[in-house]
C-alpha cells in the first residue's frame, strides 16, 4: 500500500449530482461512527440537490449505523448489490438481485474441493444461517446451524426466501490468494469479491455488484456516469469506482482500489468523503 494522501489529489467536479460511497473503512470511522463533520457535509450535499446514496457489502440489518444520516430518497444499496433498501420505511427491500440457489450450491461444491476447509454461510432477505465451522463473526442467536447444502435446499423450489450472498470463510489462506483462487475456480458461477481484512469471500448472482445496481438506480434517475462522484477502501469497490466518472480510494484503501479509482482523498478517519463532498459545494459556489 502506497503512502496516504494529506488532501485529495485531483478535484471533484462542480456538476455532480450523485454521491455514491461505501461505508466501512470509507464514510465511516474505523470505531463505526460517523462523524460530526461528515454528517454535516452529507447533509449539505442533499441540501444542494445532490442525492447521496450509501453502498455497501453490509445487510440491510446493519444500516442502522446511518440510517438517521439519509435525506431525500431514503435508499441504501446493500449486500454487494444484491438488494436495495428504503431506510425511510424500516429497511424495507425495493429490489433484490438474487444469488440463484443452484449457482450457489455449485459454488459451494466448487470452494469445496478447490480450497479444502472453506465453510460457509448464507444470507438471505430474512437473516443469515451458518455453517457448524463458520466463524463467530457476528453471529445471530436466531440462526440455522446446518451444512451449506441443507441451508440452500428448498422443498418445494422457489419457495424460500431469495439468496442475497453466500460467504466463505478459509482459516489459512491469505485474504487476495483466496479471493483469486475463488475466481479462478468459481467465477463463471457467481460474482465473487472480499471487503474483510481476514480471508472471508463474498459471493453474489452473476453479474450482481455495487457497480451494476448502482447503474441502474441512475438509470432511473437519469444521471450519467460522469455526474457521479464514488468512493471506496475494498476490492468489493472495485467495480464501483471503475465505473463512476470521478472515483476516490480512501487513504488507506487497498492496492486494486487505488488502481482502480481516478483519485485519491485521505483516510476514513480523517473524513476523506466529507473533505471532497466540501471542495464539491465549494465550487459549485464559485460558478
Amino acid at each position: 500500500m502506497t503512502s496516504a494522501p494529506q488532501r485529495p489529489d485531483r478535484p471533484a467536479p462542480a456538476t455532480t449530482r450523485l454521491i455514491a460511497t461505501d461505508l466501512d473503512g470509507t464514510l465511516l470511522h474505523d470505531d463505526k461512527s460517523v462523524s460530526a463533520r461528515t454528517v454535516a457535509a452529507l447533509a449539505a450535499a442533499e441540501e444542494a440537490g445532490i442525492e447521496v446514496f450509501f453502498v455497501t457489502g453490509r445487510p440491510a440489518r446493519w444500516m442502522d449505523v446511518v440510517s438517521d444520516h439519509v435525506h431525500g430518497h431514503g435508499l441504501a444499496i446493500c449486500a454487494n448489490g444484491a438488494a436495495v433498501v428504503d431506510l425511510h420505511a424500516g429497511r424495507e427491500f425495493v429490489q433484490v438481485r438474487a444469488l440463484p440457489r443452484q449457482a450457489a450450491l455449485t459454488v459451494v461444491r466448487t470452494l469445496r474441493d478447490a480450497a479444502p476447509g472453506t465453510s460457509f454461510a448464507v444470507e438471505l432477505t430474512t437473516g443469515i444461517h451458518y455453517e457448524p465451522a463458520y466463524p463467530p463473526f457476528f453471529l445471530d442467536p436466531g440462526a440455522t446451524v446446518a451444512t451449506a447444502e441443507k441451508l440452500l435446499h428448498e422443498d418445494p423450489p422457489g419457495s424460500a426466501a431469495p439468496v442475497l450472498k453466500l460467504l466463505a470463510h478459509h482459516p489459512e489462506l491469505s485474504p487476495d490468494a483466496f479471493l483469486a483462487l475463488a475466481r479462478s475456480a468459481a467465477g463463471e458461477y457467481a460474482a465473487i469479491t472480499r471487503s474483510s481484512p481476514t480471508a472471508l469471500l463474498e459471493i453474489s448472482g452473476h453479474g450482481v455488484s455495487k457497480a451494476s445496481t448502482l447503474a441502474l438506480c441512475c438509470e432511473q434517475r437519469g444521471i450519467l456516469p460522469e455526474e457521479v462522484v464514488a468512493f471506496g477502501d475494498m476490492p468489493n469497490d472495485v467495480e464501483m469506482l471503475s465505473w463512476a466518472g470521478t472515483s476516490y480510494a480512501m487513504g488507506n484503501a487497498h492496492p486494486d482500489v487505488i488502481a482502480a479509482a481516478s483519485g485519491r482523498t485521505v483516510a476514513n478517519n480523517e473524513d476523506g468523503v466529507a473533505v471532497v463532498i466540501e471542495q464539491i459545494l465549494a465550487a459549485r459556489l464559485a460558478r
